[in-house]
């Protein structure tokens, strides 16, 4: 639809050091109809809710224009200090938190809630909320988006599905959206592939697999949500076996297949795996469940997809761990660094499980054993057991979903990258939501108790132009300044060698340090933090810092820790601004390295080649456009660092609208 306002997309008046630096190629902001979601049934309540919100913005407008500050005053912060949040712009108005979207249909919350309770908004304008949208990650035209569903690839394409709204930009009314690519960067938009018109996914068309068969058949198991809303497993298929599009799918009419056995709660039974033969000639799935608190996966037999047959036990279970969401089983190589098809076992052959945990809303994985004699997994070190051990990514990445590429012999993981701004600003920019950039996984032969992680190989096709920044000495307490081309659309690598006196000087702690709880960026020590600040403004009153710290900790021994710090990630209140990190395994010999995707306001961190991955939502109001800044520091008390640094600025992806058969 045409913008009936085409100069909104430009700077306000009140914003001159945007306008100053503000493109005209920025996709306008979308018009946006009033929010479908789960209550969308009672018009009435709808209106009156939209109606009180309008009033509330007009009188929120008023108290802005008198009182509010504009983005361009000057920075209060000068040199080096970064010893505290940013200030958060507040309003005396306050509004309500959205309303919950999910667990009243038995799913997981949708929508964002802030901490704290009440907040007031911030006056985010038109360019603001533009900026926000990526350059090269994968977003529908418009609207929600959440869950992967069914990656594969078929007839020479990569084919991607995922939970879709098609009416407004909060969760509700799912259907699922289907995109085709080449190369996993550049896609086409296809018609819905599966919308809820039946009275076993009327409520919902939830996650789902893509199994592909050895005849060629293409199978889809997806989990509807029922007209009493009940989670029940269904059938789909290709209509044309021969489009390699895949435009067009089949229910079919046995659906359901498959409802919650006894025991199992009707909301307590969703997202069917990728299936993998078995030695008897069947086939098996899992699907996530719970017991009490109790995190489960049930396993099912089944010969023609159509039938089904529980199996005694299950895959797999944590106590104290709630439902297990998006259960994900795939066997990696301990010798190759290819992947493998998902029902391959056998020696050299370790298997991960995961599970999304609904309680905290984060991916945990274990590396363990698959057993083809009794068929139960179990985990090689119970420590690191699903759910209280490692984490796919320490930041914001949920529901995530693997598949095997056997065009080049590797697996792929999608996530879902929500919002973590508020949900009126989401509806005025008309759209929430990204997926991760798709990274392959393997197993990581030196340590032995990991995956690896990393952005595929094909993102680097979008690279344009670079700068090196070789051995820079960055003392102790300082910040350099980057220069470079496009500070909010960059892929970034980088090495940093500490003082070798440094680290036989320091003295051990008795204290144990963490990411989260132990001041971010701003807590100085013997080793760090030393890292980039990134999405900066030249005041840097707004800024991201992604870092390493080293420690000592109560057992004598160093750990390095890699974290995202976001607590001074932009001025606005109604944003979650969280320190997110864990520890990384550094093997004796390595630099600490990292890479960094910036995309506007998704930054994805990758540290000692993927061990330690961190996905940040930020939301900047300053530092956009040609005014962000890149640059490395260090807020070490004593040690001095080296630091080698590349950059590469970033094209945008070409993501298209599908308009007819197109096959090129």
């Amino acid at each position: 639809m045409a913008d009936p306002n085409p100069a909104r997309t430009f700077a306000d008046p009140e914003d001159p050091i945007i306008a100053a630096t503000v493109p005209d190629h920025y996709t306008p902001l979308l018009d946006v109809d009033p929010p479908a979601g789960e209550n969308s049934r009672r018009p009435l309540k709808g209106f009156l809710v939209i109606l009180s919100g309008l009033v509330l913005v007009g009188l929120l407008m008023a108290l802005i224009s008198e009182n509010g500050p504009s983005v361009s005053q000057d920075s209060q912060q000068n040199d080096l200090t970064l010893n505290a949040p940013a200030e958060s712009t507040n309003i005396s108005a306050q509004f309500l938190e959205p309303a919950s979207r999910g667990p009243s249909t038995g799913v997981s919350e949708k929508s964002f809630r802030l901490h704290s309770g009440v907040r007031a908004p911030f006056p985010w304008s038109n360019t603001m909320l533009t900026w926000q949208r990526t350059g090269y990650h994968f977003q529908p035209e418009k609207n929600w988006m959440n869950d992967p569903n069914g990656p594969m690839f078929y007839g020479g394409w990569y084919h991607f599905f995922y939970q879709y709204n098609p009416d407004a930009a909060v969760w509700g009314n799912i259907v699922w959206g289907h995109a085709v690519s080449k190369d996993l960067i550049e896609w086409l938009h296809l018609p819905l592939a599966m919308v809820a018109d039946q009275w076993y996914d009327t409520n919902g068309v939830w996650t789902g697999s893509a199994t592909l068969l050895s005849d060629g058949q293409v199978i889809m198991l997806y989990t509807g949500a029922t007209n009493e809303s009940v989670q029940v497993q269904n059938l789909a298929y290709p209509a044309d076996l021969s489009d390699p599009l895949l435009v067009d799918w089949v229910k079919y009419p046995g659906n359901p297949v498959l409802v919650p056995p006894p025991g199992i709660d009707d909301k307590d039974f969703r997202d069917p795996t990728t299936a993998w033969y078995w030695p008897d000639g069947k086939w098996r799935i899992a699907i996530g469940s719970k017991v009490n608190k109790t995190g489960i996966s049930l396993v099912y037999n089944t010969e023609d997809f159509k039938k089904y047959e529980l199996i005694e036990g299950v895959l797999h279970a944590v106590p104290g761990t709630g439902m297990w969401e998006c259960v994900d089983l795939y066997p990696v190589s301990l010798k190759e660094d290819n992947g493998l098809d998902t029902s391959f076992n056998g020696p050299g052959v370790k298997h991960v499980l995961k599970a999304s945990l609904d309680d905290d809303k984060n991916d945990y994985y274990a590396i363990g054993t698959y057993s083809l004699e009794s068929g139960n997994w179990t985990p090689d070190n119970p420590n690191l057991d699903v759910g209280i051990g490692l984490r796919y990514d320490y930041g914001k990445f949920y529901a995530s979903k693997t598949f095997y590429d056997q065009n080049k012999q590797r697996r792929i993981l999608w996530g879902w990258i929500g919002e973590t701004d508020g949900e009126s600003a989401d509806i005025k920019k008309g759209w929430a939501s990204v997926q991760s950039i798709p990274r392959t996984v393997v197993f990581d032969k030196k340590t032995g108790t990991n995956i690896l992680q990393w952005p595929v190989a094909e993102i680097k096709s979008l690279r344009k132009s670079s700068k090196k920044f070789d051995k820079l000495e960055v003392g102790p307490g300082s910040v350099v300044t980057l220069e470079v081309e496009k500070a909010t659309q960059m892929d970034i690598t980088a090495e940093f060698e500490i003082d070798k006196e440094a680290l036989k000087r320091i003295g051990e702690s008795d204290v144990e340090y963490s990411c989260r709880t132990s001041g971010g960026s701003a807590q100085r020590g013997e080793l760090g933090p030393f890292g980039l600040l990134l999405l900066a403004d030249e005041g840097r009153c707004e800024q991201t810092p992604v870092y390493f710290y080293v420690a000592k900790g109560t057992d004598g021994q160093l750990k390095t820790f890699f974290c995202t710090d976001e607590s001074r990630s932009s001025l606005a209140n109604d944003v979650d601004k969280r320190i997110f990190g864990s520890t990384v395994p550094v093997i004796k010999g390595e630099k600490l390295s990292m890479r960094i995707l910036v995309d506007h306001s998704i930054i994805e961190s990758f540290a000692q080649g993927g061990r330690t991955c961190i996905t940040s939502r930020v939301y900047p109001t300053k530092a956009i456009y040609g005014a962000a800044q890149l640059y490395v520091f260090n807020n070490a008390t004593s040690a001095s660092i080296t630091a080698s640094i590349q950059t590469w600025a970033m094209k945008s992806a070409y993501i298209r609208p599908y308009s007819s058969h197109q096959e090129s």
